[in-house]
């Protein structure tokens, strides 16, 4: 096969210069330009990257005008309705679904480290009672290091993968201890009989003077949160990790790092920020002020934003969306919430923009935050703690991300260059003359 190339060209007289273009398997071709600044002096300018990839990958695929998401070439559609979170997780780490023998055994494997260092709790109480729990996740996450000192080294394949076992097995439970705390609750010890989502429950809403009863609607609708967050190519968070994991840091410290990219509100405090909106509407007379909510949404003039609806990559219809909106369906059928006025304005915002002509010809359809946020509500997880569980869920694709990246021959340190815009150099005057 030739080889193809593109040739960049200047006004200034500078030579012209070629560089090769390389092709994916599916997706955009991409104009490798790793000579550019030795060949020219010059860099690029693409602020937030939206034009460049900073890595090959054979995890995630999105082709945002299809609405399409593929974990390791496979739909997520049919990930979340014909497999488990756990499995998602193999998947994603090893680039094959398990068969039985697998499975079994990574379960096995996941289920015996759900346990954390006892004094995890002492850490604990350093945060005050009011911490948000995003706060307190960053900090535990990365204090995991100072107790496994013996999966610390990035470089070495087998210590890479018993941190990404152990980090997955201990994300729910740290989550859940982060919500006990905040609430004065005792915490609620793993029960290695539970699965991976139905321990997670337990762990969040049992008490010590009764018994809990998983729900198996719920376990399934939280396991399928799950596998819809659990990976979604190089957005922030994932370049956060990769960025922090090419100075060779611990596995842990990276995934910290995560954690804190995660907790802005443009990206994984969407479906809190989704949420917030809806109580906002309530408080000013729920379902008969919607309309005119809608009205100052559609206001180029006015400073009301519609949360929870479209999306930076698809401009189809979110395929996690399509997914969620079918479970927060069953979940409020299975619990009688229907007629419950946060929710059934939440559907009827939901009903408006879907037939809409403003909404649908923008194509900002209710994207997987707007559903996701509804569910865990209805679940009975509060608001502050909905970043908490996405962190949770994305754990093993920012794990995958990693190991990717240090397997490949070509990683190097992360060091983005600038458009420098500052002062030319220039003496220090004296003070009298300042």
């Amino acid at each position: 096969m030739t080889e193809r190339t593109a040739t960049l060209t200047f006004s200034d007289g500078t030579p012209s210069v070629t560089f090769p273009v390389l092709p994916g398997t599916i997706g955009p071709d991409v104009i490798d330009i790793r000579t550019l600044y030795g060949k020219t002096g010059k860099f690029t300018f693409d602020p937030g990257f939206l034009s460049t990839a900073a890595c090959s990958s054979a995890i995630t695929y999105i082709d945002g005008d299809k609405g399409e998401l593929l974990y390791r070439g496979y739909p997520i559609e049919e990930l979340a309705t014909k497999c488990d979170f756990l499995e998602v997780c193999y998947l994603l780490l090893y680039g094959e679904l398990p068969n039985e023998d697998q499975r079994s055994h990574f379960d096995e494997l996941v289920t015996h480290h759900t346990m954390v260092n006892e004094q995890m709790q002492f850490f604990l109480r350093g945060f005050r009672r009011d911490a948000h729990p995003m706060a307190v996740m960053t900090g535990l996450v990365g204090a995991l290091s100072a107790f496994y000192p013996d999966s610390m080294n990035l470089h070495d394949p087998k210590q890479r993968d018993i941190s990404a076992i152990r980090l997955i097995a201990k994300m729910p439970t740290l989550v859940a201890m982060a919500y006990k705390y905040t609430i004065g609750q005792p915490y609620i010890y793993p029960q290695n009989n539970l699965s991976y989502a139905a321990n997670f429950m337990r762990m969040m809403f049992a008490t010590p003077c009764a018994d809990y009863k998983v729900n198996d609607v719920l376990v399934r609708a939280l396991d399928r949160i799950f596998i819809l967050h659990a990976d979604h190519e190089q957005n922030a968070s994932t370049s956060t990790v990769r960025l922090c994991a090419s100075s060779g840091t611990n596995p842990f410290a990276a995934i910290a790092a995560g954690v804190a990219c995660l907790w802005g509100p443009a990206h994984g405090g969407a479906n809190e920020a989704a949420l917030n909106m809806l109580y906002e509407i309530q408080a000013q007379g729920g379902t008969a002020k919607l309309g005119e909510f809608v009205a100052k949404a559609k206001d180029k003039n006015s400073n009301v934003r519609l949360m929870g609806f479209g999306h930076r990559v698809y401009k189809n219809y979110d395929p996690r969306a399509k997914l969620m909106r079918e479970t927060c369906h069953e979940v409020l059928e299975a619990l009688g919430l229907h007629d419950d006025p946060l929710f059934k304005l939440a559907m009827a915002l939901e009903k408006v923009a879907l037939e809409d002509e403003y909404f649908v010809q923008r194509k900002l359809y209710p994207n997987v935050d707007f559903y996701s946020g509804i569910v865990q509500k209805a679940i009975g997880i509060p608001v502050p703690l909905f970043t908490a569980i996405f962190a949770l869920a994305r754990t093993v694709g920012w794990i995958a991300q990693l190991n990717e990246m240090i397997a490949d021959p070509d990683y190097k340190i992360g060091r983005p260059r600038q458009l420098f815009v500052g002062a030319t150099r220039r003496s220090v005057p004296a003070i009298g003359e300042r």
